[in-house]
């Protein structure tokens, strides 16, 4: 079992070097796996908006610079996104965004990425949020053939690419690995069919829709056993959930969540550090003492990577 961190961004709050300072600690604690959460802007409830699941206000680092940071202060640990809204960006710069970070931190990152759900952030980035789930399957394809053709051409309905080149290539053969995060059909059809793995970030009946997941993958003639599986073990809290934030402050019932995860067939675990932070780990440093306990328990429970 692989265990990987949501990183928190709220650690700005401490400086450049408070960030530097955890993300050295969750190396050293020995989790395999760091990602950070992606939106560019959260809409307010204004104009008869709903408001959305997260405060407007919530401190978000964009994720690409800050893995690009986080890169250069570690050694280790792999770096991705869970998940990159990536049909609300230009996935040719995506492509080359990525294929930098990957070059300069030695091949340690994962790609996740997803189609979102918020229509005015892809409003605010000029997108057609409508469009989303046809230009991600095109944007996977480009993103591929940027990281391995020599000359990339590429026509699709919303992408044209003609005799172009993208050097240097990432250091492993066909770039790095592309995870798709969701749980709707879609979603699931997309990762058995496109993905390398299936970031499951919540949903009902998770045993089944990895299922799904590997039968897609078979329909394409892929092989499903090379598929992996990644778990969330709580959601970010939401404002008012007390139980939800008292959760991550119990290594035992987070230990009870993984064992279940594991059983229904996920290979990554996924510690959501802003609830750790909300259950009463407000420092870096306490953050860091929490994550061991977390850390130390749930190799107990789901056994080394």
């Amino acid at each position: 079992m692989k265990l990987a961190v949501e990183f928190p961004s709220v650690i700005h709050r401490e400086g450049p070097d408070g960030v530097a300072e955890l993300a050295r600690a969750i190396e050293r604690i020995g989790f395999d796996q760091l990602d950070m959460f992606d939106h560019v802007v959260m809409a307010q409830p204004a104009g008869g908006r709903a408001a959305g699941p997260y405060p407007a206000e919530m401190p978000i680092l964009e994720a690409l610079t800050t893995l690009a940071y986080i890169a250069a202060v570690t050694e280790r640990i792999g770096l991705g996104t869970e998940v990159l809204v990536l049909p609300q960006r230009s996935p040719v710069l995506v492509a080359k965004q990525v294929s930098t970070i990957d070059t300069l931190s030695g091949g340690r990152v994962r790609l996740g990425i997803g189609v979102g759900w918020q229509e005015p952030e892809y409003e605010a980035l000029g997108f057609d949020f409508h469009a989303r789930g046809a230009m991600m399957d095109e944007a996977i394809a480009l993103l591929r053939a940027c990281w391995t053709d020599r000359s990339i051409d590429f026509a699709g309905a919303h992408y044209r690419v003609e005799a172009m080149a993208m050097e240097p290539k990432p250091p492993r053969p066909g770039g790095p690995p592309i995870w798709i995060g969701g749980h709707s059909p879609a979603a699931l059809r997309r990762a058995g069919r496109l993905g390398d793995g299936w970031l499951a970030g919540g949903g009902p009946n998770p045993a089944r829709s990895i299922a799904t997941v590997r039968r897609h993958a078979e329909e394409a003639g892929r092989d499903p056993a090379s598929l992996g599986f990644q778990a969330w073990l709580a959601s970010p809290p939401r404002a008012g959930d007390r139980d939800a934030r008292a959760f991550s402050a119990d290594p035992d019932r987070v230990a009870a969540v993984a064992g279940r995860a594991a059983a229904d067939g996920f290979d990554w675990l996924t510690v959501n550090v802003t609830g750790v932070f909300l259950a009463g780990a407000r420092t870096g440093a306490q953050l860091a003492e929490a994550l061991e306990r977390l850390h130390e328990r749930l190799r107990r429970e789901v056994g080394a990577g």
